[in-house]
Order: C-alpha cells, then sequence, then structure tokens
C-alpha cells in the first residue's frame, strides 16, 4: 500500500501554532482556576472588637 503523505511548510507552521495557542490557553484557564482554588482556602482577615 501507497500512502502519500505531504506536509508542506504551511501545514508544518499551522499544527505548530496550534500545539502553543492550546498550552498558552491551557495555562491562562489553569491560572484563572488555581487562583480561585486558592482564594476559597485562604484564611479570611476576622474582624474582633
Amino acid at each position: 500500500m501507497d500512502h502519500l503523505a505531504y506536509l508542506d511548510a504551511g501545514s508544518g507552521s499551522l499544527i505548530v501554532q496550534a500545539v502553543v495557542g492550546g498550552v498558552a490557553g491551557v495555562a491562562v484557564a489553569g491560572k484563572l482556576y488555581w487562583r480561585r482554588l486558592v482564594d476559597r482556602f485562604r484564611k479570611q482577615p476576622t474582624d474582633r472588637h
């Protein structure tokens, strides 16, 4: 069986951009959710007079 698979420079660039964009998106989402998680468990100051 002959499989004709060809990736030119434009295809490779598109794949690299998709991977980098996905990693950046996951990093931003992780940062936001990490902050929410930490804020939930952070000790709140109590007002005692």
